[in-house]
């Protein structure tokens, strides 16, 4: 990985010292083209690197729900497309515009973004803080809230990073005007280009550095392009010609400018909505890490560059497009169905780049085609052009997520995103100087679409007995009969029926040293925690994300919907952490159980210093907070000893006690006591005791036998906290800004990975 970032950093620095050169040789002259690709491959890196930060850090503050999500993602999106109207818009109709050097006002631009990058966390914190001292309790009062305030955090730079493409454009205009028609889509290439990097080099920054020390390497890239494009802005020409002298192609109306509107708006809502629909439909394949995102939208975006720069190519000796394109997009645009139709053995990388990477390039040929076409360099037309088509990535995901995904399947909600394309596809038989051939060709398309409509799979329809509910968050698959039972979220699998997720309700509550009030579980999966929990007759509250989660309680446990129907009983549908730090309510005993795997994306939102800070103050004095680690073959020593050191960091008295798949840690501001199982039983009411042996015997008679044997075993794999740490000594606790379990290529690269961890830890 070292090697990599050398490689990328040489690059790097030989391209400097090129243009460097070209800047000496050059003074006085005309700008060389070269120098806006480095500028906006730069520019798109950060961009997208500032997008991916600022989500995290927004999720840790104000919560991981699908609504936080699309708040965050929609104002970034929305700042890009105001920022391109606006500034196109000023460009367009300022006089001075014309004569003051735009490379100096990019430069300006660049610079404040680089600034707003390394603003916005310190924003966001101040808006926690004042949510919080508000006493925000209504989920929706709270949304408001705090959509409001991530908005005007965000909006400024985001307004900054969608400015930036007229005026590029203007400072191609003024410096090379003969470069002037094709400007957009140089600019556009070159700033997918960079995005595509920052699909996973900030992965790597965030691993090694943290995310906020990302944020300022990311600054220090946007200043970094400030102090070249000011420095050629004083050593180079302006060719500008003042409005009134300007050539005809930059006249006010476009030929055919609302059709190509339209077709811009529907290439960001399709393909933004698709790309929700993407990450459900390969979610079974790739998993729930950062790293499988990142796959994602690292073809995605890979593909929409290499179609940008087929579209330079192609554009520099053609000026219209052969209709049947617009076909082939279309039937592109299905083929996921048959990519991740789980009856076919392609290896998962074959599913996503013959599913994602036709539809996208094409895409990435004709977005830089119609906004070349309907701007003919004209900032002001581009700005607009853009702005319509971000319109449409604001809107695509909402569409997906809150419109379609809750109510059809992934199949059927790609169907309906298709519809679209495949009118517009209907162009070849409306154009009747297209040959014959042509037409059977765009015929035969049509064909194909059909019939991976009517015989594509999703992944639910590998199993044969299954309840499947779906929602804004996700679709949820209840499957298997028996002990055997399963649950999938977006087809992976989160758990299944095991007295392990019995003991993490008993062992708490066993060790409290007075009789419990209440008790919280934060992550209902199946349901058998809480149901535990509530054996001992206490009320109990469990948070859970997905909403469609606790409606399948009762397919798994049959007295599920009585269990509901008690007073004592309490589900609310929100983001744990978030819960915890608006909630009033104290608790003696607080449960938590992440969705596996360990490393999956976000997860060390719920074992952080900062997430455990929260619980503490939700804790009674002397109640208990249990965690459960799962401790699987790929789980490495660095991240046991991380969120390990966070837990001694937070809670003065800390045991562990392993079992045949995990850790359970029992934290508390007080000693404690040193019980055996039979004294553990004794604190235990006998519905309780029932509970805990109910999978492991057939009747009453044995059940205390049977949990005695249980409690032994656990508390005879008692781990030494210390040398859980001490297997990795030199890693820190897992905190906010380092989330050490989710980022983890370099050190297995690296083989800092410490070992297995059961190696590394001894019994008392």
């Amino acid at each position: 990985m070292i090697a990599l970032l050398a490689c990328f950093d040489l690059s790097t620095l030989v391209s400097i010292a090129v243009l460097l050169s070209d800047l000496k040789k050059s003074r006085g002259n005309h700008l060389n083209l070269n120098w806006y690709f480095v500028f906006f491959f730069t520019s798109g890196f950060c961009s997208v690197l500032y997008e991916l930060v600022w989500l995290r850090l927004a999720m840790a503050q104000f919560g991981v729900t699908t609504a936080m999500v699309s708040i965050v993602l929609s104002v970034f999106m929305a700042g890009l497309g105001i920022g391109s109207w606006a500034s196109g818009r000023w460009l367009g109709r300022s006089s001075r515009a014309h004569t003051f050097p735009a490379l100096r006002l990019y430069a300006t631009v660049e610079l404040l973004i680089g600034v707003s990058g390394v603003l916005v966390p310190y924003g966001l914190l101040w808006g926690r803080s004042v949510l919080e001292r508000g006493g925000t309790s209504s989920s929706l009062a709270y949304y408001w809230s705090a959509g409001s305030w991530v908005a005007i955090t965000l909006l400024p730079g985001c307004f900054l990073m969608g400015a930036t493409v007229p005026v590029g454009m203007q400072a191609i205009r003024q410096t090379l005007p003969a470069e002037t028609s094709r400007s957009f889509s140089y600019l556009y290439m070159a700033n997918v280009g960079g995005a595509v990097f920052a699909t996973m080099i900030p992965l790597f920054l965030i691993e090694l550095f943290g995310f906020h020390m990302t944020l300022k390497i990311g600054a220090l890239c946007n200043s970094t392009i400030a102090i070249f494009a000011f420095a050629l802005s004083r050593n180079f020409s302006q060719t500008s010609s003042p409005p009134s002298e300007r050539s005809p192609s930059y006249a006010n109306q476009t030929e055919g400018s609302v059709s190509i509107l339209t077709l811009l708006f529907l290439s960001g809502l399709t393909c933004m909505g698709m790309e929700v629909v993407w990450v459900r439909s390969y979610t079974p394949y790739f998993g729930t890490v950062v790293y499988a995102f990142a796959s994602i939208l690292g073809v995605y975006l890979l593909a929409t560059f290499i179609g940008s720069v087929m579209y330079r190519s192609w554009s520099s000796r053609w000026s219209e497009e052969n209709p049947v394109i617009w076909t082939v997009l279309a039937c592109c645009a299905l083929l996921p169905l048959f990519a991740a139709n789980p009856e076919i053995g392609f290896h998962r990388m074959d599913r996503l780049l013959l599913g994602v990477t036709p539809f996208t390039g094409l895409l990435g040929f004709l977005t830089p085609m119609l906004v070349d076409r309907y701007s003919r360099g004209d900032p002001r037309k581009a700005g607009f052009a853009y702005a319509i088509n971000v319109a449409g990535c604001i809107l695509g995901p909402l569409l997906a997520g809150f419109a379609l995904l809750p109510f059809l399947s992934e199949r059927w909600a790609l169907v309906v995103l298709t519809l679209p394309w495949l009118v517009v596809g209907l162009a070849p038989f409306r154009s009747p100087k297209l040959a014959v051939a042509w037409r059977s060709v765009s015929f035969a398309l049509f064909t194909m679409a059909a019939l991976l409509i009517f015989f594509g799979k999703g992944y639910e329809e590998a199993y044969a007995q299954k309840k499947v509910l779906r929602d804004q968050t996700a679709t949820v698959i209840a499957t298997g009969t028996g002990v055997n039972k399963q649950l999938l979220v977006n087809g992976f699998g989160m758990t299944n029926l095991t007295p392990i997720t019995k003991v993490m309700a008993h062992l708490p509550l066993a060790f409290l040293n007075r009789p419990p009030q209440n008790a919280l579980v934060i992550c209902f999966g199946m349901g058998t925690t809480f149901r535990s929990l509530r054996s001992w007759g206490i009320p109990v509250t469990a948070v859970e994300l997905v909403p469609s989660v606790p409606r399948l309680f009762s397919y798994y446990h049959s007295d599920g919907d009585e269990i509901l129907r008690s007073p004592l009983s309490h589900i609310v549908i929100d983001d744990g952490r978030r819960y915890l730090e608006r909630t009033t309510e104290q608790y003696d005993v607080i449960t938590i159980d992440p969705p596996p795997p360990l490393k999956a994306a976000a997860s060390s939102l719920l074992y952080s210093e900062q997430f455990y800070a929260v619980t503490r103050r939700r804790l009674r004095p002397g109640g208990i907070l249990q965690q459960w680690l799962p401790v699987l073959p790929d789980t490495d020593a660095v991240d046991v000893a991380a969120v390990t050191r966070s837990l001694r960091n937070s809670f003065p008295y800390l045991r562990a006690f392993h079992d045949e798949f995990g850790i359970h840690y029992l934290g508390s501001d007080q000693a404690l006591s040193d019980l055996t199982a039979e004294q553990l039983l004794q604190r235990m009411p006998s519905t309780a005791v029932s509970d805990l042996a109910e999978w492991d015997v057939t009747s009453n008679e044995g059940a205390l036998d049977a949990a005695e044997d249980r409690l032994s075993d656990l508390l005879r794999g008692e781990l030494n906290v210390d040398q859980l740490i001490a297997a990795s000594p030199e890693t820190p606790a897992l905190t906010d800004d380092r989330p050490i379990n989710e980022y983890y290529v370099v050190r297995r690269w690296q083989g800092r990975d410490g070992g297995p961890v059961r190696e590394n830890a001894s019994r008392n």
